[in-house]
């Protein structure tokens, strides 16, 4: 015997109001609207004294702002700096490894770099 689970059948009832009337609705003519501008942030409840609302987020944003995007600047000019040396490193060991095969089909013994 199958047993009918009690919640069987809620999901199918219609639970909308005879009174609203959507036959001549137009399906997502706000959303685009909507999402165009809208950055929707949470703010932690112990901060609500601070920023008790949008305009006070917003002045605290732009002020803080320039700070990160000059740090941003520095850490881009400072992780160039090392790929531009780590490139380095690889063009000098390209060429000591095109060196030392050089020296090896010509037979000549590497010197030694204690000077011996």
């Amino acid at each position: 015997m199958n047993k009918v689970s009690p919640r069987a059948g809620k999901g199918d009832r219609d639970t909308m109001r005879r009174e609203y009337d959507f036959s001549k609705a137009v399906r997502g003519v706000t959303a685009a609207r909507f999402a165009s501008g809208t950055n929707v942030v949470v703010i932690d409840p112990e901060l609500l004294d601070v920023f008790p609302d949008s305009t006070a987020v917003n002045e605290a944003l732009r002020a803080l702002a320039p700070v990160l995007r000059s740090c941003r600047r520095a850490n881009v000019r400072h992780s160039r700096a090392k790929k531009s040396s780590a490139a380095a490193s690889l063009r000098r060991s390209a060429r000591a490894r095109r060196a030392s095969r050089a020296r090896s089909r010509a037979g000549t013994p590497r010197a030694d770099p204690s000077g011996r």
